[in-house]
């Protein structure tokens, strides 16, 4: 075939702001010759199909003809044959037959096989090649191939496949599928296929669950693939089908149109354009009237030559054969004036470099329901340019049921065990409530079920297999996951996540440490027991030193009964237990009834009394904190005691994103970290939040945890605490498969849920439930201090009846102890002194003693002085007389 289909990419009726001298050249003669009748040569493939590329031939010739303004008083006639294109040696006798006659230029056909003969040939001579070849003296009016891979490859890249498949044939693929490949770090699966092997294949990428394909076959073969796709089941919403062909338009996808399942592709040609809806009816009415009739010259007559067109340079006749392989001197100035071409025509834009098109413009088309509509476009320059995103991911209007996996874990996913309960009605929670929300927003049903093997999922470093949620989305066997499920790296290098849901970190749940008991001498806490010590030795001391020192000084001595100068004697005011009252004077800050008059002792006395101004205000300092505020024994404050003590077990969540995080970290704290829970395994390691909270509740264990479900535990368990402050921040997302639709939409629902409030209400709803959460006392900075009890403050009340009883005992000792000398005294002193008075008499005169009464009795009237008689300024006359005292007869004894 030396023409094809590819004059309609210049046809004339694009090209009506163009010079005529361009077309003529850009159109089909390319060559200026002073003859009214131009002769055109054309060869065509007898196999089916390639009755359109004939009829686009003879069309622009009649196009041609018809628009005198072009070509005036020419008229070009064209000339038909026939090969088979198995036949090489015939297609290239009849090439060569032609080019002795005479030729400018060749169209090469679309068919490989004819074009590599015709391109050789074309090669050889020098003479212009125009197709979809790329050889030094070829044009090709297809966009270039490098251009063509960059556009699929924006449209990967957009769709966000990461994992995909695709079906090629060797001779027919449009685009570099190796250089495709290398540009994706994700997974792709090609399978070179023919149309035997279209079940094989299909079912192949069904069976590794690969929803994403791309199509680069023969577009004389869609049609079967098309209907292999149906037989196989393959037409649902999940799957995702690229065509490379350009002619997507011309197939029949009605089975397709009602099932949701996508398909997209390029077009060349936009059909929804009035002019090109205009030629298509007029190639439809040439196409009627011309088939019914016998074709116009089919057999060559003459060659003529056009009137000579002025331009810069004149191509003449070919005088070339196949046989001298002598090349044509003017194909060089003809390839490289067809290089300067800029025109417009059916598929837009067009201009070349090097042979190559480089100026053109692809749409972007989708499958939609009753319809396929233009999504975007995509040109070398402003690249892909989507005008339609919600073709992609809008799933409003769609009636579909998702497979949506989660975990048990309180409150984001719980379930009712109740026979009444049945599908979705088990589940309940916070995140189910948000998937409801979020179903009813983007607009899809779904079936809520649980993870076989209960864990969200982490990889296994050693054989790097996946578990959990996260090997059923990488499997395809849920469309979304649903629940407490951090956002990772590791995840999300394997599955797709969506904007966070909620916030977070990792924090330590811990048993609320029990306060330090209450003892009755609490009021000795602000100081060590040591210092209380320390304190009692140092008064011993100074006692002692001012007792000594005040016998060595001789002014601290001084005259007894100065003014009786018979017994005139000298004492000392510090005796020991002076010493020792006048110590304890000073440190209780009172007024003793001796002072010091040396230098020495006064020194001493200074000395302790700074002493006991510092001791007694830091214990005042002291005493408000220790006996206003609850003290906690708490062994742990941070992850860092935590690591650097081994009497508090500690572990977390097994196959979790927790243990993921220390298990991957780099410093050396939560090294440490992994290293003793490594160690400890599998006790370390719990299977649920349940048992490590009961672990916890047990005592001397500590659990690594989401701050999120640890907020909602302590809120409801007064015994628990979160100890420390954050190690880490992350966020719960909702996960699907790579590439999913679904992602951005839910992505966009939850930012929207977030701006309107409704997360937070329902965070308050599941967290802050005031029928569920406990009573926890305020130890806050800035609550009010404590009231102070009895049992605080108790043996301040113990030391001051302790001291009352003992001063009591003393004084019955020393009473005691009066009694017994005073009556030893008097028994000893009782004399008779007999002497006679005025009158004679002899009389005996005794000296004064009281009536003997006993102790008790003795006591007994003491005390009832003491209790009735305290107003009375006379005691009771006791047994209180010294050697020296006699009491004249008849005279009664009074005492103040």
């Amino acid at each position: 075939m030396i023409l094809s289909q590819s004059f309609l990419l210049c046809r004339s009726g694009c090209t009506r702001n163009v010079h005529s001298k361009r077309l003529i050249t850009a159109s089909v003669p390319f060559i200026r010759l002073g003859s009214t009748t131009l002769g055109q040569r054309a060869i065509f493939s007898n196999q089916p199909g390639m009755y359109n590329s004939e009829l686009a031939f003879r069309y622009a010739i009649h196009r041609l003809n018809m628009d005198k303004s072009l070509l005036p008083e020419t008229t070009v006639d064209y000339y038909v044959e026939y090969v088979n294109r198995f036949d090489s040696f015939e297609t290239v006798q009849k090439v060569c037959k032609l080019i002795q006659v005479g030729v400018q230029a060749v169209f090469s056909p679309t068919d490989s096989v004819l074009a590599t003969h015709i391109n050789s040939i074309c090669d050889a001579l020098d003479i212009p090649n125009i197709g979809r070849s790329a050889h030094d003296f070829s044009i090709n009016v297809y966009p270039s191939k490098q251009y063509v891979n960059y556009a699929f490859n924006d449209v990967i890249q957009y769709l966000n496949w990461t994992r995909f498949g695709i079906l090629h044939e060797k001779e027919n693929g449009i685009i570099n599928l190796h250089q495709l490949s290398r540009s994706f770090h994700g997974e792709v699966h090609m399978r070179q296929v023919s149309r035997d092997s279209y079940v094989s294949a299909l079912n192949e990428f069904k069976g590794k669950e690969i929803h994403n394909i791309i199509i680069d076959t023969n577009s004389n073969g869609i049609s079967i693939l098309l209907k292999t796709i149906l037989q196989q089941q393959m037409n649902e919403y999940k799957y995702h089908y690229l065509f490379t062909s350009f002619d997507l338009e011309t197939y029949d996808l009605e089975d397709f149109k009602y099932n949701f399942v996508n398909i997209t592709s390029f077009r060349l040609v936009d059909t929804a354009d009035v002019g090109v809806k205009q030629i298509l009816k007029d190639i439809g009415l040439y196409s009627h009237h011309i088939f019914k009739k016998p074709y116009l010259n089919l057999h060559f007559t003459k060659s003529t030559v056009l009137e000579t067109l002025e331009q810069s340079h004149s191509l003449t006749l070919s005088n070339i054969s196949c046989e001298d392989e002598n090349s044509w001197d003017g194909g060089l100035s003809l390839i490289n004036y067809l290089n300067a071409v800029e025109w417009k025509g059916l598929t837009g834009p067009i201009q070349f470099k090097d042979g190559q098109r480089v100026q053109f413009k692809l749409d972007l088309i989708k499958l939609k329901q009753h319809s396929i509509v233009k999504v975007g476009e995509w040109t070398p320059h402003g690249h892909l340019n989507i005008t339609e995103p919600s073709m992609f991911f809008d799933a409003g209007s769609m009636n579909v049921t998702l497979v949506v996996i989660t975990i048990l874990e309180t409150p984001y996913v719980m379930m009712h065990y109740g026979k009444n309960f049945t599908g979705n009605e088990r589940f309940y929670g916070f995140c189910v409530d948000i998937l409801e929300t979020i179903s009813r927003e983007v607009g899809f049903d779904y079936i809520l079920d649980l993870v076989p093997d209960r864990k969200y999922g982490a990889k296994d470093p050693e054989t790097g297999e996946w578990n959990g949620m996260v090997a059923q989305l990488m499997k395809y066997k849920a469309d979304l996951a649903v629940g407490s499920m951090t956002i990772t790296y590791a995840r999300e290098s394997v599955i797709d996540f969506t904007k966070p849901f909620m916030n977070l970190g990792i924090s330590i749940l811990f048993k609320v440490p029990t306060s330090e008991p209450t003892r009755l001498f609490s009021f000795m806490n602000p100081l060590a027991i040591e210092i209380w010590i320390y304190v009692l030795i140092a008064y011993f001391l100074v006692s002692l030193c001012i007792y000594i020192v005040g016998k060595l000084s001789p002014i601290e001595w001084k005259c007894i009964n100065a003014c009786d100068l018979e017994n005139i004697s000298i004492g000392n005011q510090f005796s020991l237990t002076d010493s020792f009252w006048f110590t304890i004077g000073t440190f209780m800050q009172q007024s003793p009834d001796i002072y010091p008059r040396a230098m020495s002792t006064r020194i001493i006395s200074s000395t302790w009394g700074f002493f006991s101004l510092i001791i007694v205000a830091s214990y005042t300092a002291n005493l408000a904190a220790f006996l206003t505020t609850e003290r906690m024994i708490n062994p742990i404050e941070n992850a860092e005691d935590l690591a650097s003590q081994t009497e508090i077990s500690y572990g977390t969540l097994d196959s979790g994103s927790t243990m993921t995080f220390f298990r991957d970290s780099v410093i050396e704290t939560y090294k440490k970290i992994w290293r003793s829970m490594d160690n400890k395994k599998p006790s370390a390691f719990t299977t649920t939040y349940e048992d490590g909270i009961k672990r916890v509740n047990q005592g001397n264990y500590a659990f690594l945890m989401e701050s999120t479900m640890l907020d909602y535990i302590v809120q409801r368990d007064c015994n628990l605490t979160q100890i420390g402050g954050l190690l880490d921040t992350k966020g719960y997302g909702i996960a699907t498969p790579k590439g999913s639709p679904w992602r951005d939409k839910i992505s966009l629902a939850i930012l929207e849920l977030q701006e309107r409030g409704d997360i937070q209400m329902l965070y308050d709803k599941w967290w802050k439930n005031t029928d569920e959460t406990c009573t926890r006392k305020n130890t806050s900075k800035q609550s009010k201090a404590n009231s102070l009890g009895l049992e605080s403050i108790g043996g301040v009340f113990v030391v001051l009846i302790a001291g009352i009883i003992v001063a009591a005992v003393v004084a019955f000792f020393e009473f005691w102890y009066n009694f017994r000398y005073n009556h030893k005294a008097t028994t000893s002193q009782s004399v008779v002194n007999t002497k006679y008075n005025q009158d004679g008499i002899l009389e005996s005169d005794r000296n004064y003693t009281p009536p003997d009464r006993s102790f008790w009795i003795e006591i007994s009237e003491e005390l009832r002085y003491a209790s009735w008689c305290m107003n009375k300024q006379k005691r009771p006359a006791l047994r209180r007389t010294c050697s020296k005292c006699t009491i004249p007869k008849g005279q009664r004894i009074n005492k103040l």
